[in-house]
């Protein structure tokens, strides 16, 4: 690289910098990216230690928020939430219920449909984990007033709402 491309390049970052102090939004695009990588490091961390794939560990948070919703999981939600076909949900779930974290269950009212429950074992595995992350988090939302907080929270919801409105436009059809 020669001296004038570094140049451009110093050129662009301290552009993009003023950019970013410009327009408070982007300095927060820029936080949620940072948080969201650091905390799939930290996911991906969890899996390897664990002789988990990230998709399996993306599919028991699924069902520990089902769990915490009172929302039925069946393996149908499960992989529409995930993006896999019936052939794939089958696999990851045949594997986490081999694994000891997952078991299928029949629904009390129809039998012919399956239920996924997240095991405790499992879920002691995962508070072992990310129990001290959590304990950080809740104390750090306890430094906010309850109008601070339902501020940050209606902002994440709607960027969450946000990224799965572009995930279904960006869906095959």
């Amino acid at each position: 690289m020669d001296r004038v491309e570094r140049m451009e390049g110093a050129e662009r970052r301290e552009a993009a910098e003023r950019r970013d102090e410009e327009e408070p939004g982007l300095r927060t695009v820029h936080q949620l990216r940072a948080v969201t990588v650091e905390l799939d490091l930290l996911g991906a961390e969890f899996a390897q230690r664990n002789g988990l794939h990230p998709t399996d560990l993306r599919a028991l948070i699924c069902l520990l928020d089902a769990a915490r919703a009172r929302t039925p999981a069946t393996p149908g939600s499960l992989g529409r939430q995930l993006g896999l076909n019936s052939a794939g949900t089958t696999a990851l779930v045949d594997r986490l219920e081999r694994l000891g974290h997952v078991r299928r269950t029949r629904d009390g009212r129809d039998r012919r449909r399956v239920l996924l429950e997240v095991d405790e074992q499992a879920v002691s595995l995962g508070m072992s984990f990310f129990g001290p992350l959590i304990t950080d988090v809740v104390a750090a939302a306890r430094t906010f007033s309850d109008t601070e907080l339902a501020a940050i929270q209606r902002f994440l919801l709607t960027v969450r709402e946000a990224i799965a409105a572009q995930r279904d436009s960006a869906a095959p059809r």
